[in-house]
């Protein structure tokens, strides 16, 4: 029996905390959102750059909303036949945290990997239920140098069921994908 008051007294045994009581209304919301959109899959392609030789450049981009849980949600996004990057969204205490998942075919971690950052207001426009910019945090500003000035945008937009992934280095736009829901 003490065994098992032990095992329950575990965090994983306690209910879920709130989301409003963990981070600001419009990122609890901007999760909310996301995990409704759950089974979800969007279809898209590379809007910015218009450079041929761009990685991604014209190539077909999926993302599927696939793994909803209390506080992750796992969202793969595919390039071409590209299945190695996963964008991770974070409820925690310190607000919501936008990752990047880089895997090789095994499932073994990239060299470059886990990089993001929590959301926060951008260029003094806020964060709202439908848009968040995600900055690149201490991880990402020492795995890559470069990114440290990086802003990543998320947006749905509900009235059009499309999704918006933008990426801004240094103040200037580095990378824009537009993909509309088909199911």
């Amino acid at each position: 029996m003490s065994l098992l008051v032990t095992a329950c007294a575990c965090s994983s045994c306690a209910p879920a905390p709130n989301l409003h009581e963990m981070m600001p209304k419009a990122q609890a919301d901007f999760f909310t959102l996301f995990k409704n959109l759950c089974g979800k899959t969007f279809v898209g392609s590379t809007v910015y750059p218009n450079d041929p030789n761009h990685d991604f450049a014209n190539k077909k981009l999926i993302a599927t909303v696939e793994e909803c849980h209390n506080r992750v949600i796992r969202i793969p996004f595919t390039v071409g036949d590209d299945k190695s990057r996963t964008w991770v969204l974070i409820a925690s205490y310190q607000g919501l945290l936008f990752k990047h998942d880089h895997r090789h075919e095994d499932g073994t971690p990239d060299r470059i990997t886990n990089y993001g950052g929590y959301s926060a207001k951008y260029k003094k426009e806020p964060v709202t239920a439908t848009k968040q910019f995600f900055h690149a945090d201490e991880f990402t500003a020492n795995l890559i140098p470069d990114a440290k000035t990086n802003v990543w945008m998320l947006e749905y937009k509900p009235e059009t069921k499309e999704l918006v992934y933008y990426l801004e280095r240094h103040g200037k736009p580095r990378y824009k994908a537009l993909l509309k829901q088909v199911n």
